[in-house]
């Protein structure tokens, strides 16, 4: 009977790397700058996927393009008017990944497990306060210029 070796686990494809497949040290230069493209892709595809109030921003955003661009007296305004939007998607990815942190620390109520998510929930609020005043300088500033 001809020796046969033992079965061998499956290799893990090329888009689905294993956990011991990444190698941190040689991760440097243009491979470290795609690899951290390649890791904020599948970040902001998650947050798609798994997070409704980031989708929601998503559609804010995408109203906020055109809106900006009738609403702004010039670039800066625009940009102030854009920024503040993208500014809420990063605290709300932030917020989910501090969330998801300490879910994974446990499931059970812990009172430092609810401040950490009550305290990343006050910071999508504020920047949502802060997205608002800004929104609403501009069109303060648009439609009643002596204000």
């Amino acid at each position: 009977m001809p020796h046969q070796s033992p079965p061998q686990p499956p290799t893990p494809s090329p888009a689905q790397p294993g956990p011991a497949a990444f190698d941190k040290a040689a991760n440097t230069g243009t491979r470290h700058f795609i690899n951290a493209a390649r890791f904020s892709c599948r970040g902001l595809a998650m947050a798609y996927r798994n997070e409704s109030a980031f989708r929601q921003e998503l559609v804010l955003l995408l109203a906020s393009l055109p809106l900006a661009a009738w609403l702004a007296a010039g670039p800066v305004q625009w940009v102030l008017l854009v920024g503040v939007v993208l500014l809420v998607m990063i605290v709300e990815l932030l917020n989910s990944g501090l969330e998801a942190c300490v879910d994974r620390i446990g499931v059970e109520h812990h009172n430092l497990s609810g401040l950490a998510k009550d305290l990343g929930s006050a910071a999508v609020m504020l920047a949502l306060v802060l997205a608002g005043l800004v929104w609403a300088s501009v069109l303060a500033e648009r439609f009643w210029p002596l204000w």
